[in-house]
């Protein structure tokens, strides 16, 4: 009998795996319940939302958001740095379960699973105060940077909302991480800088005066939790405790903490 009920979990696990459902807890032959982790991918370099603190640990909005999700489930949080232009290849992989860092949803509804949006991000442009650029007509001629793989990358190509903006640029660098584009900006080799406004307000608070936010956005865009395309289950797992998180406040408080609650979206 423990012989079949050992082969009948080993059955339910392998087909866990292949549909993407992290919530199936499987018995080993003594009956205890085996631990199920939950592997999130994030830029480690992307503050608020996940970043090594003074510490050496990684936290940040969306690594905390997940540890109260796998609190409620049961699941043990593994965190994974990965270089945000691999994403993709981690996440087919199997190498991680998600990619929870900021991960823009909009134009990518059909290359992934999302859960329900959560936070409304707009992309900017962040300058010198020094620099006399005061909007974005003033960018031509300009050495701007940007993260490789990212949503603001995305803009300035060539079916981007901002294709034609980004053809006056004397050049557009891209760069691992924003923390390496920000030393660029401040030593003048860059003149502006495209990045989510969570993440400049974050860099600007911490890196004191100089820099400033222009006025005209490059967009709105929503952050969402991506699955492999298909894991709808584990995306309505994220959807059900993150609703219960903004309901019984646990969200927002995590927001205001991060600097981050008036872009929350009510669950």
């Amino acid at each position: 009998m423990k012989k079949t009920a050992l082969v009948l979990a080993v059955i339910l696990a392998v087909t866990a795996i292949l549909s993407g459902c992290v919530t199936v807890s499987v018995n080993d032959a003594s009956g205890e319940s085996a631990k199920k982790t939950f592997t999130v991918g994030f830029d480690a370099e992307y503050p608020p939302y996940g970043y090594m603190d003074d510490n050496g640990d990684y936290t940040g909005f969306d690594l905390e958001l997940a540890e109260k999700v796998c609190e409620m489930e049961g699941w043990e949080l593994v965190k994974k740095p990965i270089n945000w232009d691999s994403k993709d290849m981690e996440l087919n992989s199997g190498a991680i379960d998600c990619i929870w860092n900021g991960f823009t949803m909009d134009g990518r509804e059909d290359d992934y699973t999302f859960s329900n949006p959560y936070v409304d991000n707009s992309q900017v442009i962040v300058v010198a105060e020094s620099s006399g650029i005061t909007d974005l007509a003033g960018l031509a001629d300009k050495k701007v940077g940007v993260q490789a793989g990212s949503a603001a990358l995305a803009l300035f190509e060539e079916d981007g909302s901002q294709f034609e903006l980004g053809a006056t640029f004397a050049s557009l660098d891209q760069f691992a991480d924003y923390n390496t584009a920000f030393t660029e900006l401040l030593a003048g080799a860059l003149d502006g800088l495209a990045i989510d406004i969570a993440v400049a307000k974050y860099q600007i608070e911490n890196r004191g005066e100089g820099f400033v936010i222009l006025d005209e956005y490059l967009n709105s865009e929503k952050y969402a939790v991506g699955f492999k395309k298909g894991d709808t289950a584990t995306a309505e797992i994220i959807n059900k405790d993150m609703k219960a998180l903004y309901d019984d406040g646990t969200l927002m408080e995590l927001a205001e903490k991060y600097g981050i609650a008036d872009m929350v979206i009510a669950q």
